[in-house]
């Protein structure tokens, strides 16, 4: 068994192969230079990463085979690197206001600035790729600004709330007969799911992707796989480890699935647990919780970001650990409790101490 689980590959490593046989057939419908791209970028960007790219070009390449009477004829497959040299900035700006509605395979698409600004994204990386390796003449999409996003307020639950869900994964008060058939079967890997979301501020992806070996209880830390493929170590508290315990005693009375030994969380069929199902179990209790509020596990994210800058003020801490590789990203997400915290910066300095005697 011992040797069977070395040989097992993990969580992330399994996605990569996923994540790459995918861009290979993507890679196929796309025009042949689009490879010597993706090659070009291996080396500094995830293979989820360059997934997407494939998947937003592909609709670029779409765009222009169907909107351009001269590509028309053409399969994209054909399409030559020069055709980069011919796009002007408004070939780009209606494939922006293109992207806003169209129709495929009698599907409806739609996109609002954040899409937008990710497929503006990966267009602008590939002409920067062809542009600083001298192949095409120009790289027209930096004549393009990025559309401006319309930030949303951030919904997270409050202190009550996020006490009244953890009971409620518990002891289960408040669900369905239907529901509470299933409680008692995990109840103890929801409770321990929850508090870990809301006591770390892992991704829900990163949260499935861990392993058995990845928990060390020793230090209280995780080893957790960060968007972006790379490794990093996240500590938890006292509630978390106390929740984990409980779990794992559970855990190892189970057999897993072959191919899922290695998984922490369990689905009931003894398969490592899918960020779909974590996303409708956090749904099932947080509509019993609040109805005010769409939760999410991104919303437990969140949830536990705000609490950690609230109590420490670091921005700094909070980004690190979210695993934000860029601090003003967090910044941007908790600017409201800085505006809270400059507010009490006005009176925290003294400048004449006043008696009330004088």
């Amino acid at each position: 068994m011992q040797n069977k689980n070395k040989a097992l590959k993990s969580y992330s490593e399994e996605q990569d192969i996923r994540n790459i046989k995918k861009m290979r057939e993507i890679l196929v419908s796309l025009p042949p230079f689009c490879r010597q791209y993706f090659r070009g970028i291996e080396t500094t960007t995830s293979a989820r990463t360059r997934l997407g790219y494939a998947y937003d070009l592909r609709i670029f390449f779409e765009f222009l085979h169907e909107n351009n009477p001269s590509l028309n004829a053409l399969p994209v497959t054909s399409y030559k690197i020069s055709l980069l040299n011919d796009i002007c900035k408004d070939d780009i700006e209606e494939y922006m206001e293109y992207l806003s509605y169209y129709e495929k395979d009698g599907r409806v698409y739609t996109n609002d600035e954040r899409g937008k600004a990710r497929k503006l994204s990966a267009l602008r990386s590939m002409f920067r790729y062809f542009y600083q390796s001298e192949l095409i003449e120009k790289d027209v999409t930096s004549l393009v600004p990025v559309p401006k996003r319309h930030e949303k307020a951030i919904i997270r639950l409050d202190s009550e709330e996020v006490s009244e869900l953890l009971d409620l994964a518990e002891d289960g008060q408040g669900l369905t007969k239907a529901q509470l058939r299933f409680h008692n079967k995990t109840k103890v890997r929801d409770t321990a799911l929850l508090t870990l979301l809301l006591g770390t501020g892992i991704r829900v992806s990163e949260c499935v992707g861990l392993d058995l070996q990845d928990i060390n209880f020793k230090d209280r830390a995780l080893k957790v796989h960060r968007k972006g493929g790379y490794e990093s170590i996240v500590y938890f508290g006292h509630e978390v480890a106390d929740a984990l315990q409980d779990y794992m005693e559970e855990r190892m009375t189970v057999i897993p699935k072959d191919g899922h030994e290695n998984a922490l969380f369990l689905s009931l069929q003894n398969r490592r647990i899918t960020v779909r199902a974590v996303e409708n179990l956090v749904r099932k209790y947080s509509s019993i919780v609040t109805t005010l509020k769409k939760i999410t596990p991104h919303k437990l994210r969140s949830t536990y970001g705000t609490r950690l800058y609230r109590e420490t003020g670091d921005i700094y801490l909070v980004a690190d650990v979210l695993g934000h590789k860029d601090v003003n990203t967090t910044r941007k997400h908790y600017a409201a409790i800085e505006e809270d915290h400059r507010k009490q910066a006005a009176d925290i300095v003294k400048l004449r101490s006043r008696d009330s005697g004088e």
